[in-house]
């Protein structure tokens, strides 16, 4: 979700700098004793990808196969979606399928009670967010289904930026996350999360250090470094969410032109699942 207004500082504390070198490195890959995402029947793509707020028109689709990107991010629902998609339908995402685009579907659901963006603490989570995941996970689960993707799909929980130091606030974001993980999960597709690098990202690393389940499968990081890599040491270990579990959001609010058609974006390396139509 493009909301940030530069490259993302990473907070990391000195123990939690010590402790990823102390147990990063022997910390188990995220998923990688379960079987490859092929053996499981998940698309994935590697390379460059895109997202905009809203679904470009299919003349611009078609105008950016001169670009270099191949996937582009879609915000196929939830209740702090922050832009109108009028052009987005199951048509379209069968006709950019047939352009030879994959596709991330993200959800931007309920935020941090602790979230920075003005336009988004509207949207704050309540007293409940356990009951509050798994009923957005459900949701986002319909609108997928209602656009044609098809279980064996990622779908990207959209967390914008928050202080992850505030410990209520950190716990109700957890609580929430892992919900929505378990009833995307129970409905046969992949939970996926985006947040900023220093904020849900890193709170989830942590937890996935302290061996907590129900954790995404995979992880999208905002971290404006304005290289296209996968790497992100300063939060990430080097093994964790891999392989093909990430995507990396490496500079946004940028705008480019292919075919006479101008869009405002953020840049995305991706190696990681994408949708499959029914």
């Amino acid at each position: 979700m493009r909301r940030l207004a530069g490259p993302v500082p990473l907070r990391l504390s000195v123990l939690s700098s010590v402790l990823l070198l102390l147990f990063g490195g022997s910390s188990p890959a995220f998923g990688a004793d379960g079987p490859s995402w092929s053996a499981r029947g998940v698309a994935t793509f590697a390379g460059r990808a895109f997202d905009a707020c809203s679904a470009p028109p299919l003349a611009t689709m078609r105008a950016w196969r001169a670009s270099p990107y191949r996937a582009v991010g879609v915000y196929v629902g939830g209740r702090a979606r922050a832009c109108p998609q009028p052009e987005l339908n199951a048509g379209w995402l069968r006709e950019v399928r047939g352009l030879g685009w994959s596709v991330l579907p993200l959800y931007v659901g309920s935020q941090a009670p602790c979230v920075q963006a003005a336009n988004k603490k509207k949207y704050r989570l309540g007293e409940d967010p356990t009951g509050t995941g798994t009923e957005e996970g459900r949701d986002a689960v319909r609108a997928a289904r209602e656009l044609g993707i098809a279980a064996r799909s990622p779908l990207y929980l959209d967390v914008e930026a928050y202080d992850e130091r505030r410990a209520e606030c950190a716990a109700a974001v957890l609580s929430f996350v892992r919900a929505w993980d378990r009833a995307v999960t129970a409905e046969g597709y992949v939970p996926g999360f985006y947040s900023s690098a220093d904020s849900g990202v890193a709170q989830l690393e942590r937890e996935r250090r302290a061996g907590m389940a129900d954790l995404p499968e995979v992880m999208w990081f905002a971290h404006w470094t304005g290289r296209a890599s996968l790497d992100a040491p300063e939060v990430l270990a080097p093994q964790a969410w891999t392989p093909q579990r990430r995507i990396h959001q490496y500079e946004g609010n940028v705008t480019e032109t292919y075919g006479g058609r101008a869009l405002s974006i953020d840049r995305n390396q991706v190696d990681a699942p994408v949708a499959t139509l029914g």
